[in-house]
């Protein structure tokens, strides 16, 4: 599975890679007005800091303006994908960027015939909100099951991106139903890394090790 950071900072971004453990970053209207940059410099800055897939998304609604700024952003960078709304002139969209190679990245999905369709458009990747659903008493887990089973059954090939995760259980959750991408906030990036019992067994080896006295391996 797929791990994306959902920031628009750039020191969270490059203090995390390194290691070929984040494989794209997600962006959104929220993230972008937070850092304060401006939107097409920022989105250059971190297709220059990854590899992988950036997404960047459009504030137009109609479909007009959001085909204008879709191709805009996707002019940036070649692993620029397009991020669009779940809505009416959002798949539209989704579906001419499809027939012109452009990927994207369908969002604010909270139903499984909203994926359905962003699958039907020709989507790259399709975001179901998991935690915004569970926060309004749904099953934000049980949805991306179900997208699973439907996609598998009819053999689309939009991939499963898990987003609004709040834990590093549903991290855990997200790669057990067999999501292709999960995107996440950087500290529950980094709660993935730990656990109390490595930092206990890491201490313990350590102690041992001092009682030698040598403090390196030589």
């Amino acid at each position: 599975m797929q791990l994306f950071l959902d920031t628009a900072e750039i020191s969270e971004i490059t203090a995390r890679t390194g290691a070929g453990l984040v494989d794209g970053v997600t962006t959104n209207p929220s993230l972008m007005a937070k850092s304060g940059a401006d939107i097409f410099e920022r989105i250059a800055e971190i297709c220059a800091a990854v590899d992988g897939p950036v997404s960047a998304e459009v504030v137009a609604t109609d479909l007009e303006g959001i085909l204008e700024e879709g191709r805009r952003l996707r002019a940036i960078a070649d692993n620029v994908v397009v991020k669009l709304p779940l809505t009416a002139d959002g798949l539209k969209a989704c579906h001419i960027f499809s027939g012109e190679g452009i990927p994207t990245n369908v969002t604010l999905c909270f139903s499984l015939n909203q994926a359905l369709l962003a699958a039907k458009a020709g989507a790259t990747f399709v975001s179901p909100f998991v935690g915004r659903i569970e926060d309004m008493g749904g099953d934000g887990l049980g949805l991306l099951e179900a997208i699973r089973e439907v996609y598998d059954q009819f053999g689309y090939e939009t991939a499963i991106l898990a987003a609004s995760l709040r834990s590093a259980t549903h991290v855990e959750m997200a790669a057990r139903i067999g999501c292709d991408a999960a995107t996440l906030p950087p500290k529950i990036f980094d709660s993935m890394i730990l656990h109390p019992l490595t930092e206990t067994g890491l201490k313990a080896f350590l102690d041992d090790w001092k009682k030698t006295g040598r403090s390196g391996l030589t």
